[in-house]
């Protein structure tokens, strides 16, 4: 087992904010390290570093939809936690890929599985999907892909 793994960057992250006193980075940093525990608890599996990073990958997402969810309803003061939570999050995330490296990423994931329809949209998103996972919005990337093939 890797000494530098994501939970293992966590736990000394979140040693480092105890004693820093940075209560925002704490709590961001607990609830990451406690959804990992609730996965291992209820599936009886170790989160390796590709699980983490979907993991964290989601609780991205699910911040942006609460963002905009609290900036539509007027609560600014939530939706900036929020946002202060996705910046945390970030930090262990790896760093986000450029347009150039995902559209490299699109045509050679197209040219390896011979897709030539939108019907083989899943192939290729099945080749993308672990490349890019942490690092680029699946969403997004599934659009470009989509526009590509049609």
């Amino acid at each position: 087992m890797a000494d530098t793994t994501l939970k293992a960057e966590l736990t000394e992250a979140m040693k480092a904010a105890m004693k820093a006193r940075d209560k925002e980075r704490l709590a961001a940093i607990r609830l990451i390290l406690a959804e990992f525990k609730r996965i291992e608890v209820d599936e009886r599996i170790e989160v390796d570093d590709a699980r983490g990073l979907a993991v964290l990958d989601k609780m991205v997402k699910q911040r942006r939809d609460s963002i905009k969810q609290f900036t539509e309803a007027g609560r600014d003061e939530l939706a900036a936690k929020e946002q202060a939570e996705i910046e945390v999050i970030k930090t262990f995330l790896p760093q986000p890929l450029s347009d150039d490296e995902i559209d490299a990423l699109i045509d050679a994931a197209i040219s390896e599985s011979g897709a030539d329809s939108i019907k083989a949209m899943g192939q290729v998103m099945a080749i993308v999907k672990p490349q890019i996972q942490g690092r680029a919005d699946v969403g997004q990337v599934s659009q470009r892909i989509k526009a590509r093939l049609q």
